[in-house]
């Protein structure tokens, strides 16, 4: 796997608002919001039904907990494989949450990077003018295909059905890098590790990513319309 600069990536500024929602600050002096702002705007009644209903059945502290838990988790996981990329040291670290999150990088580098020949840059800010922005985690080469890369972290292994948010944010990236890059990317791969070292894969092209890519701007245009 080779880390080549063919894209000429640059920061983008992230701001947050009063009520604590996700923005970006473009060269242009507008702000946009995240992908994630408008994806959590735009949740459907039954999603945030079910999610009430987890944090009522297991109680609001113990439900904070295990957010707060996977939230420290995916991070040391991300910049784990953030190093990895760029071939910076990594190291395993002293407690629990350190090791787990180096454990589960670990199964991503064995198991998803095997496909991935060539990688253009990690942590990517990618915006789609006057409408949002975000940062993807990977770009490269993907069983011989320009993707977009996504690494998460599970509590537990997913079923393809509960990731059509993850399949949203993929297809936001990929359109905003097309129209910054005048590339054609319509491929997405997420790369999942779950806290008991279960690799999972799931990919969206064609005519699958055509239709998911529509959701997202749907969702795009609700967001605006509210």
């Amino acid at each position: 796997m080779l880390l080549l600069e063919k894209y000429e990536y640059s920061p983008i500024d992230r701001v947050t608002t009063i009520d604590r929602k996700r923005h970006y600050k473009l060269p242009d002096g507008s702000s946009v919001p995240s992908v994630t702002t408008i994806l959590d705007a735009t949740k459907s009644k039954e999603k945030r039904e079910a999610l009430a209903n987890w944090r009522k059945r297991v109680g609001t502290e113990q439900a904070q907990q295990i957010s707060t838990e996977a939230a420290n988790v995916g991070t040391l996981m991300h910049k784990n494989l953030e190093l990895y990329i760029n071939s910076d040291e990594r190291k395993v670290g002293s407690n629990q949450i350190h090791q787990q999150a180096y454990n589960m990088s670990n199964v991503i580098i064995a198991e998803g990077f095997r496909q991935v020949t060539e990688i253009y840059g990690t942590e990517i800010a990618l915006y789609f003018s006057g409408l949002y922005a975000g940062t993807t985690d990977c770009i490269g080469l993907w069983n011989g295909k320009l993707a977009i890369l996504d690494f998460k972290q599970t509590n537990k292994p997913k079923k393809r059905e509960w990731v059509d948010d993850y399949f949203c944010q993929l297809t936001a990236y990929a359109q905003a890098h097309n129209e910054m890059f005048d590339t054609t990317i319509n491929t997405g791969v997420i790369l999942m590790c779950s806290r008991d070292l279960t690799y999972q894969e799931f990919v969206i092209e064609g005519e699958e990513f055509d239709a998911m890519a529509e959701s997202w701007n749907n969702k795009v245009a609700q967001y605006y319309n509210v």
